[in-house]
């Protein structure tokens, strides 16, 4: 793990110190919690790579994992940041959303320099190779290396890079996308501003195209849509919780909204009948356009995510001023 920072001495006053900790979760599963000096803290499990935890401050918890999620492989866990690859849901051939969620990484010990600021204490850094069952899935050889840090303002940075390493000469193809759960107060106090006027692949109509209309995005039924040619900033605001997540995004054309609604909440078994009214997925991603690299080429893609206090119903936070700014 490619982070150091000192802990307080038992008597050490306020401000407390940012820190790295290795530590074990649910059925033992391993895991790293970063903390800022602030108290914003995330936690990131080894297994998926995924982060299952991200919180304000004031402690509250700003990303939806399933009071029903299966801590236990080989199911990939039902919420947080599962990490689609080298497939997004059903564009290809493989298992739905790829293998990289429910495959053990290891802690990269030697990673390559990635552009961070010094003020950026809180990180770990993870790498994923295929096994041998993977490349008989998956013939192809990469390094897939992958950061997540915590800013001192509680900013949480993905950053995804993925080599291909075949020394065959041949190059290969993905999909991919941070499958990113939200909390939200109540699914029907939710709007996205951003993706007015995109167009989009509808799943739940066969991903027949179509060209979103209005001004802002609600939600009144279950949703599954990649929106194509993204802006690189999306704001999902929630009125109940005057609460805004700003979507930052870099290397990831598109964007997926998800929301099971209530049919197929029910009959999904890791998730709860009544939960798909506190959650909502805004996914950065790649998919329409697959991901091609050479032998020895990388690509990188970057996922950036703030939450900031708004208050949108009094008028005090414009969201285009948000998605400009």
């Amino acid at each position: 793990m490619a982070a150091t920072s000192s802990s307080p001495t038992p008597e050490s006053p306020q401000p407390r110190a940012s820190f790295v900790e290795r530590t074990k979760g649910p059925s033992g599963l391993e895991k790293i919690v970063l903390r800022e000096a602030r108290g914003f803290s995330a936690e990131v499990h080894l297994y998926g790579g995924q982060v299952t935890s991200w919180k304000n401050d004031h402690g509250d918890e700003l990303l939806f994992v399933s009071s029903k999620a299966i801590f236990k492989p080989p199911k990939a866990i039902r919420g947080g940041i599962p990490i689609c690859f080298p497939q997004f849901g059903t564009h290809g051939n493989l298992e739905k959303h790829g293998f990289a969620r429910n495959r053990l990484w290891a802690i990269d010990d030697n990673p390559p320099p990635f552009p961070i600021s010094t003020a950026v204490k809180s990180f770990a850094d993870l790498i994923l190779k295929p096994s041998e069952e993977d490349l008989k899935i998956w013939p192809h050889s990469f390094e897939f290396r992958l950061r997540v840090a915590l800013g001192p303002g509680g900013d949480l940075v993905l950053t995804s890079r993925i080599r291909n390493t075949n020394n065959d000469g041949r190059p290969f193809s993905f999909t991919f996308a941070y499958h990113t759960y939200f909390s939200v107060s109540d699914i029907s106090e939710v709007r996205i501003e951003g993706l007015e006027t995109l167009d989009y692949l509808d799943n739940l109509k066969g991903k027949e195209r179509s060209t979103e209309q209005g001004d802002a995005i609600v939600f009144e039924s279950e949703v599954d849509k990649i929106y194509l040619d993204a802006p690189k900033k999306i704001a999902i605001i929630d009125h109940e919780k005057k609460r805004t997540f700003v979507v930052r995004k870099d290397g990831l054309p598109d964007a997926v909204l998800w929301n099971p609604w209530d049919k197929k909440s029910k009959t999904t078994q890791d998730f709860g009948d009544e939960e798909y009214k506190h959650m909502l997925c805004v996914d950065p991603a790649a998919i329409e356009k697959s991901i091609t690299l050479k032998p020895g080429e990388e690509w990188k893609g970057k996922m950036e995510l703030s939450a900031v206090p708004s208050s949108y119903c009094s008028g005090q936070l414009d969201p285009a001023k948000v998605l400009q700014g």
